[in-house]
């Protein structure tokens, strides 16, 4: 089976504004709001997203990135790699923060993204912001804003691809025999 492509640029950037928007009508208190992204597509995400944000509203709300290498729980099971530093480079405690993931799969990135931010501090809150959910979760993880629900099989990998590192934007569902 060939690979699939889901979305285009064109598409990408409409389901961030509609992410923005979302964003935008769920929390009244936009000063209180921070974005913190999971490396290494997330923090990108997160960027656009803001920049959106900002756009529509007047408001510039705080980026960061985190990196949840090291407290993934399979961390013992294989090499990690590509460890990248956290970048949150502001005050955490008593801010709604929204984290920014590309893919929700099982829901294991997710609950090592909170461990991660919670040795932060202690936000307010935290929201969940995925560009893509497929389904499969292992924990009971659910996103409180997804640009696009694609139901996959076991065999199949969502490629997001984004012009920061891949030179193109687009999501892609590649078959993996």
């Amino acid at each position: 089976m060939a690979d699939k492509k889901i979305m285009d640029k064109i598409a990408l950037d409409k389901t961030f504004a509609r992410l923005a928007y979302e964003v935008i009508e769920k929390n009244e208190k936009l000063e209180e709001l921070a974005l913190v992204g999971i490396r290494s597509r997330g923090d990108h995400i997160a960027a656009r997203i803001a920049e959106k944000i900002e756009t529509i509203s007047g408001k510039k709300i705080p980026v960061g990135a985190i990196d949840i290498t090291f407290y993934r729980d399979d961390v013992g099971l294989k090499i990690p790699k590509g460890a990248q530093p956290t970048d949150v480079k502001f005050g955490i405690d008593g801010r709604n923060i929204i984290l920014v993931d590309d893919v929700l799969f099982t829901g294991r990135s997710t609950r090592a993204a909170m461990d991660a931010l919670l040795d932060l501090g202690r936000p307010k809150r935290i929201q969940l912001l995925v560009l893509i959910d497929r389904g499969h979760k292992q924990l009971p993880i659910h996103a409180d804003y997804v640009g696009k629900n694609i139901p996959t099989s076991q065999k199949e990998e969502v490629v997001i691809s984004l012009t920061e590192l891949d030179n193109e934007d687009s999501v892609t569902i590649k078959t993996n025999d």
